[in-house]
């Protein structure tokens, strides 16, 4: 590919510290060797992980943007996951311009808050942010709500396979939880790309509005967790009704879809001709 982007990202550090873009493996070289790469970026022992550019990103306003998304999961085997409602967009402070001269103009680039915070153009009122209630508004009077809502179902599918991936590695202890930071970008085509998942992700704020969500995302969350009398307990089965989700919805219930399978295996078997129409497969 000799005319991609990269985009390298150390992966022990967080807030947009150390990523850099690379458009020549030659740019790499001469920064691992001596650190005077591109961008002034410090020369570091650090593990990096470098990943093809989207550099067809959605635009609003001309403004590239990135998804965040919280997800709760109470537990790996089977998998529970929750999706909670409230996320939001985090918009670049310049307009998006892919051209090379600009590769180290992280202002075009990066949509941490944290870089963007220091640009000229940064709004400390709304500090470049946009609930996900307003995107799906925004798509589906420019794009339609069919497009739209398969655009969300395929986030949606995006994040449960990843939980599928790491199942069987990861530690299921009935006594824990996890919130997961899932950041996901859109491209041109209305496709989404997974960035990251971030394990305990910051819930400081930097508006009035982001005070307000991350307060209501901590209070939703311990609801989930907690028995209904709000003492814990080890034998509680972690199957808190539906008035407890908040702003919580289901996203994944290992159990029920495997239940759900079997049930419809059964029909299948009983009454076949219910299953002679060939339905188009999806990636999911």
């Amino acid at each position: 590919h000799p005319n991609s982007t990269w985009i390298m990202k150390p992966a022990g550090k967080a807030q947009g510290v150390g990523i850099f873009l690379i458009n020549k493996l030659s740019q790499i070289k001469k920064w691992s060797r001596d650190g005077s790469k591109p961008l002034s970026i410090p020369h570091t022992r650090d593990i990096y992980v470098i990943s093809r550019y989207i550099d067809n990103p959605l635009l609003i306003g001309g403004k590239k943007f990135d998804l965040r998304f919280y997800v709760l999961v109470t537990s790996y085997r089977p998998i529970k996951a929750y999706m909670y409602q409230l996320g939001f967009c985090r918009f670049c402070t310049v307009k998006y311009n892919s051209s090379i001269s600009e590769l180290d103009n992280m202002f075009v680039h990066l949509t941490n808050v944290s870089i963007q915070k220091h640009g000229d153009e940064y709004n400390d009122t709304h500090g470049g942010k946009w609930p996900i209630s307003n995107l799906k508004l925004y798509l589906e009077s420019t794009r339609g709500k069919e497009v739209t809502d398969k655009l969300f179902d395929d986030i949606h599918w995006m994040i449960v396979h990843t939980l599928k991936a790491v199942q069987t590695v990861m530690s299921s202890d009935r006594h824990c939880f996890e919130i997961y930071g899932y950041d996901i970008i859109i491209d041109a085509n209305l496709k989404p790309w997974l960035i990251e998942v971030n394990a305990s992700p910051s819930v400081a704020y930097t508006t009035p509005n982001d005070r307000v969500m991350k307060s209501c995302l901590i209070h939703d969350t311990l609801n989930i967790i907690l028995p209904p009398n709000g003492i814990p307990d080890v034998k509680w089965n972690k199957m808190p009704s539906s008035d407890c989700l908040g702003k919580y919805d289901v996203l994944y219930d290992e159990e029920l879809a495997l239940a759900d399978a079997r049930e419809k295996e059964v029909e299948r078997t009983t009454d076949p001709r219910k299953y002679r129409i060939k339905k188009t497969p999806t990636w999911k």
